[in-house]
């Protein structure tokens, strides 16, 4: 079972779903203790929130492995914090699918830590990595209280290079196409939410700086 898909778990178990007997303030107070043993519980995603700090160092430098926070080649030249930024919200709602009607309800937090894709010439010689990291953070709608606590996320994965990366590119798998795919994946696991269609949630976005 998944990290968050515990907390929400344990969530319910400790009363967030209970009857109306339980008292809002514990219903909504954050996960304390050791989690509980529980069967799968359905989450309803409501909202979807990416931040991307302006903290985070981009790098424009063509070597093989940019000193930067954030290396993104594949848009133009431009805010490359908004550029990763509508990766990730693409990438989440479609991971994501609209959650489950009538589950738990909960807000999906994301800030992206780093997100370093391949400069120029690594891409079209040795390729390498594509290092991505973030944190997760679900929040009841209501009250805004973290569920539980934020979780680091790794989603880094292989990078194809040189003649691998032309073919790709000829196919329609860019760099961008590659990591909002994968993003997805990893989110959709993240979340414990079952393998099936996504469902379009770009809609109901909700984005802060």
């Amino acid at each position: 079972m998944s990290y968050l898909r515990l907390i929400a778990a344990a969530m319910l178990g400790l009363g967030l779903s209970a009857c109306g007997s339980v008292d809002t303030a514990t219903r909504n107070a954050p996960l304390e203790g050791p989690a509980l043993q529980a069967a799968a519980v359905p989450l309803d995603i409501q909202q979807i929130r990416v931040t991307v700090p302006k903290s985070l160092k981009v790098s424009e430098a063509n070597s093989y492995y940019p000193m930067g926070d954030i290396v993104w080649r594949e848009d133009a030249p431009g805010d490359r914090h908004a550029q990763v930024k509508a990766i990730f919200e693409t990438a989440l709602a479609r991971g994501v699918g609209g959650g489950v009607p009538g589950g738990m309800p909960a807000v999906l937090d994301v800030q992206v830590t780093r997100f370093h894709a391949l400069s120029e010439k690594a891409r079209y010689t040795i390729g390498g990595m594509h290092t991505i990291q973030f944190t997760v953070t679900l929040r009841n709608p209501e009250t805004g209280v973290p569920y539980g606590p934020a979780k680091p996320v790794k989603a880094s994965f292989k990078a194809y290079g040189g003649q691998t990366a032309i073919a790709a590119e000829q196919r329609g798998e860019t760099q961008k196409v590659r990591i909002t795919d994968h993003l997805a994946k990893v989110i959709r696991g993240e979340l414990g939410l079952p393998a099936r269609a996504p469902t379009d949630l770009v809609a109901a976005l909700s984005v802060t700086e």
